[in-house]
């Protein structure tokens, strides 16, 4: 037997195998079977920077095997087979190789870009922003199904002109119930009461919800929401995309819900996703100096 077969044979794990338990044969068996090196997926870009001279790290999502960190070697090189085909808004076909740190990226199909999102910049700064999301709520390789077919369908609205601000709403909704943290917005959160039309209401983020007027809240109860908000809630609770693009409410309402669901999500992931900045930038009127 050589040096080297030896070390392997040393350093095999060793099952104990009897005849009583038919199991500890199937344990045996399935512990001999080796993880496959190479490996295929779909995945969408949640985020990548620049690594070294060429390289790049990106953080993907994939349905399996959940969020992971790949690294695609050489892409920056104009030489480079994959560098047209790693970008964001689109969902690949990616085979990686197993690494020590990071897996490698060594194939990349395109099955399908979201084009026309891409032309606009305040829905791209909206699907970084969901992104980013995604990515904050995920912890690496655990499977995320639900999560990866919520922001695939997020980024076909916004890609079929939808409207950013009411995907990003509705995208956020999805998203607290992936997470098991669902607003509640029919109950008042301290005594569970149905809430009544005509009585006033308030957000309040660390309890979970809204608050009746009867009930005092903590010390630091948050500041009112209206009616029109609170049913606006409802309806991005409910209500499928398609129903909430035909909705036409006061530019007033939309900014409540918005900033009530930024708040509650901040509660919830502990901080504001650094994307928001671009967004609210882009979003940003601009004044346009008047003519000499």
């Amino acid at each position: 037997m050589h040096s080297h077969d030896v070390v392997r044979w040393i350093t095999q794990p060793v099952y104990q195998i009897s005849a009583r338990d038919p199991r500890s044969l199937a344990r045996a068996r399935v512990a001999c079977v080796p993880t496959p090196r190479m490996y295929v997926t779909d995945a969408i870009v949640l985020s990548r920077f620049d690594f070294g001279e060429a390289d790049r790290i990106l953080t993907l999502i994939t349905p399996e095997i959940g969020k992971l960190k790949a690294i695609a070697k050489g892409i920056r090189r104009p030489t480079s087979r994959v560098g047209g085909s790693l970008e964001p808004f689109a969902e690949l076909r990616i085979q990686l190789a197993r690494g020590r740190t990071f897996d490698v990226v060594t194939q990349v199909v395109v099955g399908h870009a979201w084009l026309r999102l891409r032309d606009s910049l305040e829905s791209a700064a909206t699907a970084w922003y969901m992104a980013e999301l995604a990515d904050r709520s995920l912890e690496e390789r655990h499977p995320a199904e639900p999560l990866y077919a919520l922001l695939h369908r997020a980024y076909e609205l916004l890609d079929a002109e939808m409207a950013p601000g009411r995907v990003a709403r509705w995208y956020e909704m999805r998203l607290a119930d992936e997470l098991g943290v669902r607003p509640e917005v029919d109950r008042c959160v301290e005594c569970d009461r149905m809430l009544e039309a005509g009585e006033s209401y308030r957000w309040v983020p660390p309890l979970g919800g809204v608050l009746c007027q009867r009930c005092p809240g903590p010390p630091a109860a948050r500041a009112g929401i209206s009616a029109d908000a609170l049913k606006l809630l409802k309806a991005y609770q409910r209500m499928d995309a398609e129903g909430l693009a035909e909705l036409r409410l006061p530019e007033a309402v939309e900014r409540e819900v918005e900033a009530s669901m930024r708040e509650f999500l901040r509660y919830s992931l502990e901080r504001d996703p650094r994307s928001l900045a671009f967004l609210d930038e882009v979003r940003a009127p601009r004044v346009v100096p008047a003519a000499t």
